[in-house]
């Protein structure tokens, strides 16, 4: 797989308590998002279509 540039990294403003785990977004290719989880360097997931989902 190759590595490209993290697109974001959602910031949150729960305690830390409630934090849950650290997602990054990197573009592996135009139109092909990894979503990587800190610490886990056993799995990611990819996706050909991913939409922002409002809060």
């Amino acid at each position: 797989m190759a590595a490209g540039i993290p697109s974001h990294v959602e910031p949150t403003s729960r305690s830390e308590s409630n934090r849950g785990p650290e997602i990054t977004v990197c573009e592996s290719r135009p139109g092909r998002s990894v979503f990587l989880e800190s610490g886990n360097t056993e799995g990611w997931i990819a996706s050909d279509l991913t939409v922002e989902v409002p809060r």
